[in-house]
């Protein structure tokens, strides 16, 4: 019997490649809505304010958080403070805090577009969805011209699969405003998943020449490098995107595959427990630090990240894969074949699974399910471009005698 070998782990790169935006602020100085306080200590709150938001354009979060504060001290009924102190809680990772705080501007100004456009993004991060929209849709309905609403419902409309609206979304927010960098980073993602890499990296690259701070849009065009086989350049964004933010948890992840395809697995390792540390539900980071546990030959540590990778993801395809490769190496083969089948149920474009239940059913002495599911894998790599792959299959069918 000829001998075949199974393909090696999966591991992700651009599975759940992020395109965050920031919360718009209310950085009008405005007269607080329907105050009743002596119009002294109104202009009081109004100057704390007004510090508010100049620290938080310094960077200076800890002080902006303190100024709204004092505001809304001394005017409960100061819409706008809370909507910014919120902001700030959203970026210390106090979600509870920003809710709150959404709550009362929307209860005191109830046409506080912002507000909603706040509230909806932080009910997408909590996996909301319909809160989410509903909000989005409020805050285009008080404001038709609040471009980042547009935006923001456009990254929603993509998570739930609706490209077109998607589209119209990211079009409609660079309409009224083309200096808005979230919406060219939200629409450059829509053309990366829709394997239209050139128009995605135009837009990375506007969204990155209007704000060079954009931390998601360094780690969005340096997954699209590392899809093109262009790791000096994917490893220098990964860089800057955690220069620029040090809790991007994905980021460390992907660097860490980087560094584990050119053989550093020390510095690969300390980047995904440092993603885990940070984000303890990144499946990703679970299912890459289990590939490299595989590959050290600690098969107890990489089952137990695979599966630790599925509790959290139960349709996380390439981790069924890899567990099914570590079972088929364990000589459990029925556990195996299960679980190749479950990654291609997810996801039928997944060739290296077709490849390794091909080999299993060979071995099996199953030979017309081998050679279906070595063909369908060839066609799969022709279709992806991917041509060194699809040659070592057509390698496995010619000795098979089905070419």
């Amino acid at each position: 019997m000829k001998s075949f070998a199974l393909l090696t782990t999966v591991s992700l790169i651009s599975l759940s490649t992020l395109a965050t935006v920031r919360p718009v602020m209310a950085l009008e100085s405005r007269q607080p809505a329907e105050t009743r306080i002596a119009q002294g200590n109104n202009q009081d709150a109004i100057g704390h304010y007004n510090r508010g938001v100049g620290y938080i354009q310094q960077e200076k979060y800890d002080l902006a958080l303190a100024e709204f504060t004092k505001a809304i001290n001394i005017n409960p009924r100061y819409a706008e403070a809370y909507l910014n102190r919120g902001f700030l809680y959203e970026q210390q990772e106090k979600p509870d805090l920003a809710l709150s705080d959404y709550n009362k501007a929307i209860n005191i100004n109830p046409r506080l577009a912002e507000a909603y456009n706040n509230r909806g993004f932080l009910y997408g991060v909590q996996g909301k969805p319909d809160l989410a929209l509903s909000d989005y849709n409020q805050a285009l309905n008080i404001n038709p011209r609040l471009a980042l609403a547009y935006s923001n419902r456009g990254l929603l409309y993509r998570q739930q699969e609706k490209p077109d609206l998607a589209l119209s979304d990211f079009n409609q927010a660079l309409n009224i405003n083309p200096r808005l960098a979230e919406a060219y980073n939200g629409r450059g993602l829509l053309y990366y998943e829709q394997g239209k890499p050139d128009r995605a990296l135009s837009d990375y690259n506007q969204a990155l020449n209007i704000n060079p701070r954009n931390a998601n849009a360094y780690y969005n065009r340096g997954t699209l490098y590392y899809e093109q086989g262009k790791p000096d350049l994917a490893l220098s964004d990964f860089n800057q995107a955690l220069n620029i933010n040090p809790r991007l948890a994905l980021a460390y992840s992907n660097r860490g595959l980087l560094y584990q395809q050119q053989g550093k697995p020390d510095l690969a390792l300390s980047d995904y427990n440092q993603a885990i540390n940070i984000n303890p539900r990144l499946a990703e980071a679970y299912n890459n630090r289990g590939g490299l546990y595989y590959d050290q030959g600690k098969a107890d540590l990489a089952l137990s990240d695979y599966n630790q990778a599925l509790n959290i993801n139960p349709r996380l395809a390439p981790a069924y894969y890899n567990r099914g490769n570590l079972y088929y190496e364990q000589g459990k083969a029925d556990l195996a074949l299960s679980d190749f089948n479950q990654a291609i149920n997810i996801n039928p474009r997944l060739a290296p699974a077709y490849v390794n239940r091909g080999v299993l059913y060979y071995y099996r002495l199953e030979r017309e399910k081998a050679i279906r599911d070595l063909r369908q894998a060839a066609e799969l790599y022709r279709q992806q471009g991917n041509a060194a792959a699809y040659e070592k299959v057509m390698k496995l069918l010619r000795l098979l005698g089905a070419v």
